[in-house]
């Protein structure tokens, strides 16, 4: 017993000492030795053959994903979870387990290469990571245009400080601006301070971002008449944070349209505080905003105070999303003869909470609020009653419009059971994983590791997680996540061990299993041909549980049964040789009327709920478990 005490204990001092190189070392030895039986993969393959009752092939894709620990270093691991030690040793722990927990990387601040200063036109074309300081002050007229901005980066981080201060019909164009990155953060400071006329145009910016973390401050300040357009913003990203914060501060006349803002995204927030204060005649309109979203938040904090004759028109907000939920509070504060017309309000597949708090309070004149067609459900209990007027409210009258023609959808994202015929011509949309590398825990290390919304200080002080920080917001986003009520029909868990993830299929299915994915990610983006197809189980209707990556430190999955679908296999051809490129897995789900109105695959493939079947391929590192297909 004291040999082995003394054996922790040293291994102990080991870990405390050691530098990231020397345990990345330790943990790659561990790899190479897979003989060993006490390695983490080698428990999890015992656990497979004890578990699963067929002699098929061993799933090489989820193996892989075992944790990379060897015995000395899950014993150490375990010590320091058990004492509530881990936080101490967190950059030993991450590169021993091969965790990622770098989401609040700063740049190099080095200001003799990053910091940029210019009086001249610029083109930026594949430009990243760059600090711009004092760029274009007292500018008159001409633009800069940045594309392919710190495109498909792991973490982009760029700062535009002091930018267009004082210019005058200055235009500035922001397109592909950190798109299908992994954690973008960008910080706009003292944007377009007292500028005159021009304008800002921001296109399919942070698209397809895991986390996006954008701070927009002193933007837009004393302007006049300087007019800002977001298009395709935030769409379509998993968790994250917009904040707006002392947005065009005693701006004169200035006009915002914020187009398909946050559309499709799964659980973001957006913070808008202090945004046109005290403005006089403000203009914005938030077109698609929050739409077919996952869990959307939205904070409206001293909205419009102070303002004079402002307008904000919401079309289509939040509609087809899935709960969530807006806090208007301190709107159009001690603000005079406001507007704000709200189109298709929150018609929401489950419905979510609205809190309208000091919502006109203090106002002149008459604050007017116009609501068309907002759900039921929807109570607007807290607002200052004198000087508001809630006009032209009716539940459910006005139809489902054709406003979504105009959100755009990846082709091939979507398709029709048809389409999985031999021969056929189709479209392959990105499958690439755009998720940080990270491996599973073994669960004997999980299971002492804090993973609830009750606990979540606890989960924030193991791995540093500051507030507001990128590091919170992933928490608290794959919390609520795996914690929120299933869908009708759905049954559904996280995982983080690949034995909770099997314990969960064969919940479900049985213990006579099979696991598939999609062999590879070639034809991504591409025209392909399909080839032999196989429908699982004869092509009939059969039981699955599909597996899908969900943004955490730890590999962490979000499992879940849905009923009614068919599971197909396909060969994956090259359209001009005929060669076999890859082997594909699709799952169609044949019951769609609960799916909401604004769905992307109703827009893509132009029909509504329970109207038509929807398929979408199974991505890399996601996966699906169905009975076995003897």
């Amino acid at each position: 017993m004291r040999s082995t005490n003394f054996l922790l204990v040293s291994l102990f001092l080991l870990l405390s000492l050691s530098s990231p190189n020397v345990v990345k070392v330790s943990a790659r030895n561990d790899r190479k030795n897979m003989k060993n039986p006490f390695t983490a993969k080698a428990s999890l393959i015992r656990y497979w053959n004890n578990q699963i009752s067929n002699d098929l092939p061993k799933p090489n894709f989820l193996l892989s994903k075992a944790s990379p620990l060897g015995p000395t270093e899950s014993a150490i691991l375990v010590k320091l979870a058990s004492q509530n030690d881990l936080s101490t040793h967190l950059d030993s722990f991450c590169s021993l387990a091969g965790l990622f927990c770098s989401f609040d990387d700063k740049p190099d601040s080095n200001p003799t290469e990053n910091d940029v200063v210019s009086k001249q036109d610029a083109n930026f074309a594949t430009y990243a990571n760059k600090n711009f300081a004092n760029y274009g002050d007292s500018r008159l007229g001409g633009a800069d245009s940045f594309k392919n901005y710190s495109s498909e980066l792991n973490q982009p981080n760029d700062s535009f400080g002091k930018y267009s201060r004082d210019s005058t019909s200055r235009h500035e164009e922001f397109t592909n601006y950190a798109a299908e990155a992994n954690v973008a953060t960008s910080v706009f400071t003292g944007y377009g301070a007292g500028a005159t006329a021009g304008s800002g145009d921001f296109k399919t910016y942070h698209r397809q971002v895991n986390i996006p973390n954008l701070r927009f401050a002193s933007y837009d300040s004393n302007s006049n008449g300087h007019r800002l357009s977001f298009a395709s913003y935030s769409a379509e990203t998993n968790s994250g944070a917009e904040s707006f914060v002392s947005y065009s501060k005693k701006g004169n006349a200035v006009p915002s349209e914020f187009d398909s803002y946050g559309d499709g995204s799964n659980i973001v927030g957006s913070g808008f505080t202090g945004y046109g204060e005290a403005g006089n005649g403000g203009n914005d309109t938030f077109k698609g905003y929050g739409s077919s979203g996952n869990n959307p938040r939205s904070d409206f904090k001293s909205y419009g105070g102070g303002g004079t004759a402002g307008i904000d028109q919401f079309w289509n907000y939040r509609n087809g999303a899935n709960v969530g939920g807006d806090s208007f509070q301190s709107y159009a504060r001690n603000s005079n003869s406001g507007k704000a017309i709200f189109v298709n309000y929150g018609k929401s597949f489950n419905l979510g909470n609205d809190s309208f708090k000091e919502y006109g309070k203090g106002a002149t004149g008459r604050t007017t609020i116009g609501f068309k067609s907002y759900s039921l459900g929807r109570t607007f209990k807290e607002y200052a009653q004198n000087g508001t007027v809630f006009a032209e409210y009716n539940n459910f009258t006005t139809a489902l419009s054709g406003n979504f023609v105009n959100k755009r959808v990846e082709l091939g994202k979507f398709f029709r059971e048809s389409s999985l015929k031999e021969g056929n011509v189709m479209m392959m949309p990105d499958i690439r994983d755009k998720m940080p590398k990270r491996s599973f825990l073994p669960r004997f290390l999980l299971t002492k590791l804090p993973f609830s919304k009750s606990r979540i200080d606890e989960v924030k002080g193991i791995f540093h997680a500051l507030d507001g920080s990128a590091m919170e917001r992933m928490i608290i986003d794959a919390l609520e996540e795996c914690e929120r009520a299933p869908s009708p029909g759905e049954t559904k868990r996280c995982v983080g061990s690949a034995e909770d993830m099997i314990d969960f299929a064969i919940s479900v299915l049985g213990r006579d299993v099979v696991v598939r994915t999609t062999e590879n990610v070639n034809g991504s983006k591409g025209e392909v041909m399909i080839g032999k197809v196989k429908g699982i189980n004869g092509g009939e209707v059969t039981k699955s549980v599909s597996c899908h990556q969900s943004l955490f430190t730890y590999l962490l999955y979000y499992c879940h049964s849905v009923p009614q679908v068919r599971v197909y296999e396909a060969d994956i051809l090259d359209v001009g040789s005929k060669a076999k490129i890859n082997h594909g897995v699709a799952i169609c789900h044949l019951d769609t009327s609960s799916w909401a109105p604004g769905h992307g695959a109703f827009v893509a493939l132009r029909s509504g709920p329970g109207k038509i079947e929807v398929c979408h391929w199974i991505f890399e590192n996601d996966m699906i478990w169905t009975i076995a297909d003897h």
